[in-house]
């Protein structure tokens, strides 16, 4: 995004002053900045070394070993964070982390992500990527400087995407351009993005909370309408089964297994390469796992297979309308095919039958959350084992029943879906706000000195 259009997105919260007076920063991409700004290379400024890289053992307990997936975006996070042994640290590598360092990650997905460390981190380990110590400026400055656009998408990102591999090292970390303002105005604008970015990430929170009631209510649409049907007053008996306890007296409930014919999936062998290669069977497999969260029904698959494939294995092209369902990893996650489609082993296909909607059943498995966590608790790999598969129930409502169920949650879910988007869109835009923000606050292109005054 060029940086009139961060402009336009800052000022479209409210406006703000630019500078008195600007010159020619001597940067082409970058171009003016204040008249008494410096522009300076992140070396010149900071000490720039790596972290321990391995650690000498991991704990449960013990100093906090900072890695890549502890750097979000400016924060420290505790979530998955590992501990070391200060007795087994080799403290001659300067590994310590102080308050006021900053840790920029070096290589992977993530590459360039910073954040600065805070006081409850002091003394905490650095992994294997870079610490910034600032010499020179206000540490906090510097840390909203390392996350703006300017640096992280117009330099660091242009160096680490040269390999094949994104990576950052010392010396092209060192070599990126700072913009360094006087230091009492380098804590006026570090004050000012504190307080303006603590806003924005909190109605984000706000917002986030409010997809999750969404999707917490779309689940209870979902559960309500095929355990209980859509006739509020309709006499209930017991269904003999903690799920789905009480249903309509006039519906059954049955194993699945006994309403569809259960197809338990295989891979052709991976070691010849004539089976995977020209396929035109589709074959459906963990590599899905993010279609199958989203669709009701798939058409395409990550991978194919090919007919010899099939003839020289267990796997079965199951029909159209087959019910696909995850019973490793991800379990429960499901789709109606669309065409003849073959399934690893890692699913199951029930292919229904004549008193059983496809439409229908794809809406039980998706309310079945909690029985499935149920059969996978405290097992140490993800999995429902077959004699469970075989031992899930559903109930069968009469078949005009089950299409007024489809149709009832296909409506009422399209409307909640199209509240999450909005949601979701509004998060988007507050997001971007507080890049533009960030951007044109370190950049010079707003002056916010009278906003902390």
């Amino acid at each position: 995004m060029s940086q009139a259009k961060q402009i336009e997105r800052v000022e479209a919260l409210r406006p703000f002053k630019p500078y008195p007076v600007y010159k020619d920063s001597g940067v082409e991409w970058l171009g003016e900045i204040p008249a008494h700004w410096q522009v300076r290379s992140l070396k010149r400024v900071t000490s720039i070394r790596y972290g321990l890289g391995e650690p000498p053992q991991l704990l449960a307990d013990g100093l906090p070993f900072v890695r890549a997936t502890n750097v979000t975006k400016g924060r420290i996070v505790d979530r998955d964070m590992q501990f070391v042994d200060p007795k087994d640290v080799p403290w001659s590598r300067d590994p310590a982390l102080r308050t006021g360092d900053i840790i920029v990650v070096r290589s992977g997905a993530y590459t360039g992500d910073s954040a600065i460390i805070p006081k409850s981190h002091d003394g905490a380990i650095a992994g294997y990527d870079m610490v910034v110590r600032v010499r020179q400026g206000q540490p906090q400055f510097l840390a909203w400087a390392l996350l703006s656009r300017y640096v992280l998408e117009a330099q660091i990102e242009l160096e680490s995407m040269r390999a094949a591999q994104p990576h950052l090292n010392a010396e092209e970390l060192g070599a990126v351009a700072i913009l360094l303002p006087p230091d009492s105005e380098q804590r006026a604008i570090a004050a000012f993005l504190d307080r303006e970015t603590a806003r924005i990430d909190a109605l984000v929170a706000k917002k986030e909370q409010l997809i999750e009631l969404l999707q917490e209510r779309r689940t209870a649409l979902m559960t309500r309408a095929v355990t209980k049907g859509l006739d509020p007053n309709v006499p209930m008996k017991d269904s003999g089964v903690e799920w789905p306890g009480q249903i309509p007296t006039h519906w059954e409930v049955k194993r699945i297994k006994w309403a569809a014919r259960m197809v338990s999936g295989h891979t052709p062998d991976k070691k010849v390469e004539s089976y995977w290669q020209g396929g035109d069977i589709p074959w459906v497999s963990l590599a899905d796992t993010g279609q199958l969260r989203e669709v009701d029904y798939i058409s395409t698959t990550a991978v194919m297979t090919t007919a010899d494939g099939i003839a020289h294995s267990s796997a079965h092209v199951l029909p159209s309308s087959t019910v696909v369902f995850s019973r490793d990893a991800s379990i429960g996650l499901c789709a109606i095919t669309r065409s003849g489609m073959a399934v690893s082993q890692h699913f199951i296909g029930w292919v229904c039958g004549s008193h059983l909607l496809p439409e229908y059943l794809l809406f039980v498995l998706r309310a079945m959350t909690q029985e499935l966590e149920r059969l996978t608790m405290g097992a140490t790999v993800r999995t429902i084992g077959m004699p469970d598969v075989q031992r899930l129930t559903t109930p069968i409502p009469p078949l005009s029943e089950q299409e007024d169920i489809v149709a009832h949650v296909r409506e009422r879910r399209g409307q909640i879906d199209s509240l999450t988007a909005k949601v979701r869109e509004a998060i988007d835009r507050l997001k971007e706000l507080r890049t533009a923000l960030i951007s044109a606050a370190v950049t010079g292109k707003i002056d916010v000195r009278e906003e902390i005054a």
